[in-house]
């Protein structure tokens, strides 16, 4: 991913939380999402992180971005051989199930085991039965730890997946 992806990328990402969430995030919350300020967000953390977070993105026939996986060290993480973390993984909601994510995944393995990471980890929602059986199927598993968010005065509880890369 370069700079020129960035508005593409900050659109599936809104279009990710509001298609994936509703129902699980307010609704209060995900209406007042944009590509707009995403993108300004995104331009932030693109200059502070290069480097140490890769971005992967998956583009059609067309050239135009249909994918989005974005990974690196897990957050507090200061042992270089310690745990990666895939921060957010988003696809056009209209192509879900059709093997994008898959392969974005695939790629993070690839791109995780040549950095030397002992695991991968992952946040997700509680409530997304979707994508967590998403990430069981490749090969994550629950380990028991869990976070919670609050989004407009309503708790949202994540769980942490880990898959080692031996797998």
């Amino acid at each position: 991913m370069d700079e020129s992806d960035i508005d593409a990328v900050a659109a599936l990402r809104v279009k990710g939380w509001q298609s994936a969430y509703a129902g699980i995030i307010p609704q209060s919350f995900l209406d007042v999402m944009s590509p707009e300020s995403d993108a300004q967000r995104r331009r932030a953390g693109f200059a502070s992180s290069r480097g140490s977070i890769v971005d992967l993105v998956a583009v059609d026939e067309d050239d135009v971005p249909v994918g989005w996986v974005c990974f690196g060290p897990y957050r507090g993480e200061t042992d270089a051989q310690g745990p990666g973390e895939v921060y957010a993984l988003y696809v056009e909601p209209a192509l879900m199930g059709q093997g994008i994510g898959r392969a974005l995944l695939d790629a993070v393995h690839h791109h995780a085991a040549a950095q030397h990471f002992a695991t991968l980890q992952l946040w997700v929602l509680r409530d997304n039965a979707r994508a967590r059986r998403f990430y069981t199927l490749a090969g994550y598993a629950e380990d028991g730890a869990e976070e919670s968010e609050t989004y407009n005065g309503v708790p949202v509880t994540e769980v942490r997946y880990r898959r080692p890369m031996s797998s």
